[in-house]
Protein backbone atom coordinates (compact mmCIF):
# COMPACT_ATOMS: atom_id res chain seq x y z
CA UNK A 1 0.00 0.00 0.00
CA UNK A 2 1.35 3.52 -0.45
CA UNK A 3 1.73 5.71 1.89
CA UNK A 4 -0.71 8.81 2.17
CA UNK A 5 -0.18 12.10 1.40
CA UNK A 6 -0.79 12.88 5.00
CA UNK A 7 2.26 10.05 6.25
CA UNK A 8 4.91 11.70 3.58
CA UNK A 9 4.15 15.15 4.92
CA UNK A 10 4.73 14.42 8.63
CA UNK A 11 7.60 12.06 7.69
CA UNK A 12 9.23 15.58 6.09
CA UNK A 13 8.33 17.67 9.17
CA UNK A 14 10.03 15.05 11.30
CA UNK A 15 12.87 15.50 9.29
CA UNK A 16 13.42 18.97 8.98
CA UNK A 17 12.52 19.12 13.14
CA UNK A 18 15.64 16.87 13.33
CA UNK A 19 17.73 18.77 11.21
CA UNK A 20 16.54 22.29 13.22
CA UNK A 21 18.04 20.70 16.20
CA UNK A 22 20.69 19.27 14.46
CA UNK A 23 21.71 22.94 13.33
CA UNK A 24 21.43 24.58 16.74
CA UNK A 25 23.82 22.01 18.12
CA UNK A 26 26.28 22.77 15.74
CA UNK A 27 25.70 26.45 16.72
CA UNK A 28 25.84 26.14 20.16
CA UNK A 29 28.88 23.74 19.78
CA UNK A 30 30.78 26.54 17.29
CA UNK A 31 29.49 29.67 19.82
CA UNK A 32 30.56 28.13 22.81
CA UNK A 33 34.02 26.62 21.70
CA UNK A 34 37.38 28.33 23.53
CA UNK A 35 39.06 28.98 20.34
CA UNK A 36 42.34 28.26 21.55
CA UNK A 37 44.00 25.43 24.07
CA UNK A 38 44.03 27.01 27.47
CA UNK A 39 48.17 27.60 27.79
CA UNK A 40 47.98 30.45 30.22
CA UNK A 41 49.41 29.68 33.58
CA UNK A 42 49.67 31.92 37.04
CA UNK A 43 52.71 33.00 38.50
CA UNK A 44 53.00 30.32 40.90
CA UNK A 45 52.67 27.65 38.67
CA UNK A 46 55.81 28.86 36.52
CA UNK A 47 58.15 26.98 39.64
CA UNK A 48 58.66 24.24 41.56
CA UNK A 49 60.72 23.66 45.02
CA UNK A 50 64.18 22.85 44.09
CA UNK A 51 66.63 20.67 46.57
CA UNK A 52 67.89 24.35 48.51
CA UNK A 53 64.40 25.46 49.07
CA UNK A 54 63.89 27.60 46.52
CA UNK A 55 61.71 28.28 43.83
CA UNK A 56 63.28 27.64 40.48
CA UNK A 57 61.94 28.26 36.94
CA UNK A 58 60.27 24.47 35.08
CA UNK A 59 61.64 24.47 31.62
CA UNK A 60 59.67 23.71 28.74
CA UNK A 61 58.92 20.97 26.17
CA UNK A 62 60.25 23.23 23.66
CA UNK A 63 64.21 22.98 24.98
CA UNK A 64 66.18 20.25 24.55
CA UNK A 65 65.51 16.82 26.21
CA UNK A 66 67.98 16.26 29.15
CA UNK A 67 65.55 12.85 30.28
CA UNK A 68 65.42 9.68 28.65
CA UNK A 69 62.10 9.21 30.15
CA UNK A 70 59.24 11.44 32.01
CA UNK A 71 56.22 10.50 33.99
CA UNK A 72 53.81 12.45 34.31
CA UNK A 73 51.30 12.06 36.62
CA UNK A 74 47.89 13.80 36.97
CA UNK A 75 46.76 13.78 40.94
CA UNK A 76 43.15 14.89 42.58
CA UNK A 77 42.63 14.33 45.92
CA UNK A 78 45.10 11.64 45.96
CA UNK A 79 47.23 11.93 49.51
CA UNK A 80 45.94 8.52 49.59
CA UNK A 81 46.56 6.39 46.28
CA UNK A 82 49.62 8.22 45.03
CA UNK A 83 52.49 6.69 47.96
CA UNK A 84 51.51 3.66 46.17
CA UNK A 85 51.67 4.40 42.43
CA UNK A 86 54.83 6.30 43.51
CA UNK A 87 56.88 3.66 45.08
CA UNK A 88 55.99 0.98 42.72
CA UNK A 89 56.59 3.40 39.79
CA UNK A 90 60.41 4.41 41.70
CA UNK A 91 61.57 0.57 42.37
CA UNK A 92 61.51 -0.11 39.03
CA UNK A 93 63.04 2.97 37.45
CA UNK A 94 65.84 2.67 40.09
CA UNK A 95 66.27 -0.85 38.80
CA UNK A 96 66.89 0.15 35.62
CA UNK A 97 68.95 3.15 36.16
CA UNK A 98 71.09 0.75 38.15
CA UNK A 99 71.22 -1.67 35.05
CA UNK A 100 72.21 0.93 32.73
CA UNK A 101 73.94 3.77 34.44
CA UNK A 102 73.60 6.30 32.07
CA UNK A 103 69.63 6.47 32.15
CA UNK A 104 67.87 9.21 33.74
CA UNK A 105 64.20 9.73 33.95
CA UNK A 106 61.81 12.18 36.07
CA UNK A 107 58.57 12.01 37.66
CA UNK A 108 56.38 15.39 37.58
CA UNK A 109 53.46 14.91 39.83
CA UNK A 110 50.97 17.55 38.97
CA UNK A 111 48.16 18.30 42.20
CA UNK A 112 45.41 19.55 39.81
CA UNK A 113 43.84 21.87 42.66
CA UNK A 114 43.81 19.55 45.51
CA UNK A 115 41.88 20.04 48.59
CA UNK A 116 43.68 17.12 50.65
CA UNK A 117 47.07 16.54 51.36
CA UNK A 118 48.68 15.66 47.45
CA UNK A 119 50.56 18.08 47.50
CA UNK A 120 52.39 17.13 50.90
CA UNK A 121 53.11 13.91 49.67
CA UNK A 122 54.42 14.79 46.63
CA UNK A 123 56.76 17.21 47.83
CA UNK A 124 57.69 14.50 50.24
CA UNK A 125 59.07 12.55 47.19
CA UNK A 126 61.02 15.34 45.77
CA UNK A 127 63.04 15.97 48.91
CA UNK A 128 63.84 12.21 49.53
CA UNK A 129 65.11 11.39 45.83
CA UNK A 130 66.21 15.27 44.55
CA UNK A 131 64.05 17.57 42.46
CA UNK A 132 65.85 16.37 39.42
CA UNK A 133 64.17 13.29 39.57
CA UNK A 134 61.02 14.38 41.60
CA UNK A 135 59.28 17.74 40.42
CA UNK A 136 55.76 18.84 42.16
CA UNK A 137 53.67 21.24 39.71
CA UNK A 138 50.72 22.68 41.94
CA UNK A 139 47.97 24.15 39.88
CA UNK A 140 46.04 27.07 41.86
CA UNK A 141 42.69 25.72 40.47
CA UNK A 142 41.60 22.23 39.59
CA UNK A 143 41.51 22.05 35.50
CA UNK A 144 40.72 18.48 35.07
CA UNK A 145 42.79 15.75 33.87
CA UNK A 146 43.18 16.51 30.71
CA UNK A 147 44.40 20.22 31.44
CA UNK A 148 46.53 18.42 34.26
CA UNK A 149 48.72 16.17 32.07
CA UNK A 150 48.80 19.13 29.62
CA UNK A 151 50.67 21.23 32.19
CA UNK A 152 52.65 18.35 33.18
CA UNK A 153 53.95 17.38 29.68
CA UNK A 154 54.63 20.72 28.39
CA UNK A 155 57.31 21.36 31.12
CA UNK A 156 58.88 17.78 30.55
CA UNK A 157 62.41 17.43 29.93
CA UNK A 158 62.09 13.52 28.61
CA UNK A 159 62.77 12.24 24.78
CA UNK A 160 59.52 9.88 25.73
CA UNK A 161 56.57 11.25 27.75
CA UNK A 162 54.94 8.51 29.82
CA UNK A 163 51.21 9.70 31.48
CA UNK A 164 50.25 7.24 34.09
CA UNK A 165 47.94 7.78 36.66
CA UNK A 166 48.01 8.03 40.23
CA UNK A 167 45.98 5.19 41.69
CA UNK A 168 48.66 2.38 40.23
CA UNK A 169 45.84 0.92 38.22
CA UNK A 170 48.15 0.04 35.56
CA UNK A 171 51.48 -2.34 36.70
CA UNK A 172 54.08 0.32 36.18
CA UNK A 173 55.95 -2.54 34.49
CA UNK A 174 54.62 -2.78 31.47
CA UNK A 175 56.22 0.32 30.35
CA UNK A 176 58.53 -2.08 28.76
CA UNK A 177 55.91 -3.59 26.57
CA UNK A 178 54.49 0.18 25.96
CA UNK A 179 58.35 0.95 25.01
CA UNK A 180 58.38 -2.18 23.00
CA UNK A 181 55.54 -1.07 20.85
CA UNK A 182 56.44 2.18 20.50
CA UNK A 183 59.55 1.20 18.94
CA UNK A 184 58.12 -1.52 16.52
CA UNK A 185 56.66 2.09 15.11
CA UNK A 186 59.69 2.98 13.50
CA UNK A 187 60.63 4.74 11.41
CA UNK A 188 58.91 7.44 13.09
CA UNK A 189 57.68 10.15 10.74
CA UNK A 190 59.15 13.77 12.04
CA UNK A 191 59.88 11.50 15.33
CA UNK A 192 56.46 11.41 16.09
CA UNK A 193 54.86 8.33 17.34
CA UNK A 194 52.08 7.21 20.47
CA UNK A 195 52.18 3.92 22.08
CA UNK A 196 48.62 3.29 24.08
CA UNK A 197 48.33 0.95 26.89
CA UNK A 198 44.92 -0.91 26.34
CA UNK A 199 42.60 -2.56 28.74
CA UNK A 200 40.50 -3.84 25.86
CA UNK A 201 41.53 -7.81 26.31
CA UNK A 202 39.68 -7.77 29.77
CA UNK A 203 36.54 -6.31 28.38
CA UNK A 204 34.57 -9.73 28.40
CA UNK A 205 35.74 -10.02 32.23
CA UNK A 206 34.98 -6.62 33.15
CA UNK A 207 30.99 -6.78 32.15
CA UNK A 208 30.70 -9.98 33.90
CA UNK A 209 31.59 -7.38 37.48
CA UNK A 210 29.47 -4.47 35.73
CA UNK A 211 25.73 -4.40 35.87
CA UNK A 212 23.56 -4.22 32.52
CA UNK A 213 23.53 -0.27 32.68
CA UNK A 214 26.75 0.26 32.83
CA UNK A 215 27.59 -1.96 30.22
CA UNK A 216 25.16 -0.34 27.72
CA UNK A 217 26.94 3.12 28.83
CA UNK A 218 29.86 1.56 28.15
CA UNK A 219 29.29 0.30 24.80
CA UNK A 220 27.37 3.43 23.99
CA UNK A 221 30.85 5.18 24.67
CA UNK A 222 33.29 3.28 22.59
CA UNK A 223 30.33 3.49 19.69
CA UNK A 224 30.39 7.41 20.43
CA UNK A 225 34.01 7.18 19.82
CA UNK A 226 34.35 5.00 16.64
CA UNK A 227 31.66 7.01 15.41
CA UNK A 228 32.39 10.44 15.92
CA UNK A 229 36.34 10.51 16.85
CA UNK A 230 38.21 7.67 16.97
CA UNK A 231 39.29 4.59 15.16
CA UNK A 232 41.55 1.85 14.89
CA UNK A 233 42.31 2.19 18.94
CA UNK A 234 39.87 0.02 21.00
CA UNK A 235 40.49 1.86 24.26
CA UNK A 236 40.87 5.62 24.64
CA UNK A 237 40.64 6.01 27.78
CA UNK A 238 43.58 4.09 29.58
CA UNK A 239 45.93 6.72 31.81
CA UNK A 240 49.21 4.72 30.49
CA UNK A 241 50.09 6.52 27.30
CA UNK A 242 53.62 6.59 25.91
CA UNK A 243 54.37 10.13 23.45
CA UNK A 244 58.01 10.46 21.95
CA UNK A 245 58.94 14.59 22.91
CA UNK A 246 57.99 15.63 19.65
CA UNK A 247 54.40 14.13 19.60
CA UNK A 248 53.58 15.36 22.66
CA UNK A 249 54.60 18.53 22.35
CA UNK A 250 52.46 18.57 18.79
CA UNK A 251 49.25 16.97 20.22
CA UNK A 252 49.16 18.65 23.91
CA UNK A 253 49.93 21.96 22.37
CA UNK A 254 46.61 21.88 20.20
CA UNK A 255 44.16 19.92 23.09
CA UNK A 256 41.49 21.65 23.97
CA UNK A 257 39.58 19.10 26.19
CA UNK A 258 40.39 19.34 29.92
CA UNK A 259 38.39 17.14 31.08
CA UNK A 260 37.15 13.09 31.39
CA UNK A 261 37.31 13.14 27.06
CA UNK A 262 40.38 14.41 26.61
CA UNK A 263 42.02 11.09 25.74
CA UNK A 264 39.83 11.19 22.50
CA UNK A 265 40.84 14.91 20.93
CA UNK A 266 44.42 13.72 21.71
CA UNK A 267 43.89 10.51 19.17
CA UNK A 268 41.30 12.32 17.30
CA UNK A 269 44.52 15.01 16.38
CA UNK A 270 46.79 12.64 16.22
CA UNK A 271 45.10 10.73 13.07
CA UNK A 272 44.65 14.25 11.93
CA UNK A 273 48.42 14.71 12.21
CA UNK A 274 49.01 11.20 11.11
CA UNK A 275 51.13 10.56 13.78
CA UNK A 276 51.07 6.36 14.19
CA UNK A 277 49.35 5.00 17.35
CA UNK A 278 50.03 1.80 18.92
CA UNK A 279 47.86 -0.26 21.68
CA UNK A 280 48.97 -2.50 23.39
CA UNK A 281 47.38 -4.70 26.56
CA UNK A 282 48.39 -3.85 30.27
CA UNK A 283 47.66 -5.65 33.51
CA UNK A 284 44.88 -3.24 34.82
CA UNK A 285 43.01 -3.77 38.48
CA UNK A 286 40.40 -1.29 39.54
CA UNK A 287 40.93 0.79 42.17
CA UNK A 288 39.15 1.69 44.55
CA UNK A 289 38.62 5.55 44.99
CA UNK A 290 37.75 6.44 41.41
CA UNK A 291 36.69 9.96 40.36
CA UNK A 292 34.95 9.05 37.89
CA UNK A 293 31.04 9.31 38.67
CA UNK A 294 28.86 6.52 36.40
CA UNK A 295 26.12 8.04 34.64
CA UNK A 296 26.86 11.95 34.84
CA UNK A 297 30.39 11.47 33.74
CA UNK A 298 28.99 9.44 30.67
CA UNK A 299 26.39 11.67 30.22
CA UNK A 300 29.39 14.79 30.21
CA UNK A 301 31.65 12.45 27.80
CA UNK A 302 29.37 11.89 25.41
CA UNK A 303 28.28 15.65 24.92
CA UNK A 304 32.05 15.59 24.85
CA UNK A 305 32.83 13.75 21.93
CA UNK A 306 29.60 15.35 19.98
CA UNK A 307 30.84 18.84 20.60
CA UNK A 308 34.77 17.40 19.38
CA UNK A 309 33.48 16.54 16.08
CA UNK A 310 31.32 19.40 15.74
CA UNK A 311 33.81 22.08 16.86
CA UNK A 312 36.40 20.57 14.32
CA UNK A 313 33.84 20.31 11.36
CA UNK A 314 32.16 23.92 11.59
CA UNK A 315 36.47 25.13 11.99
CA UNK A 316 35.40 26.44 15.59
CA UNK A 317 38.54 24.26 16.58
CA UNK A 318 41.98 24.13 14.17
CA UNK A 319 45.19 22.14 14.99
CA UNK A 320 47.51 25.04 16.42
CA UNK A 321 50.61 22.97 17.45
CA UNK A 322 52.92 25.99 17.98
CA UNK A 323 51.38 27.23 21.08
CA UNK A 324 53.66 27.94 24.02
CA UNK A 325 52.92 28.40 27.69
CA UNK A 326 52.47 31.85 29.42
Amino acid sequence: MQPCLCEVIQLLAALAALLVVLYQIIIIAHVTAKKMPNLHRSEEEKYFISDNGAKERFPSIHDTPTKDLTVVVPSYNEETRLPVMMAEALEFLQKRQKAQPSYSYEFIIVDDGSKDKTTEVALDYSKRYGSDKVRVLTLTKNRGKGGAVRMGVLVSRGKTILMADADGATKFQDIENVEKELERLKPWPDNMAISCGSRAHLEQESIAKRSMFRTFLMHGFHFLVWFLCVRGVRDTQCGFKLFTREAALRTFSALHVDRWAFDVELLYIAQCLKIPVAEVAVNWTEIEGSKLVPFWSWLQMGRDLLFIRLRYLSRAWKIDTTGKLN
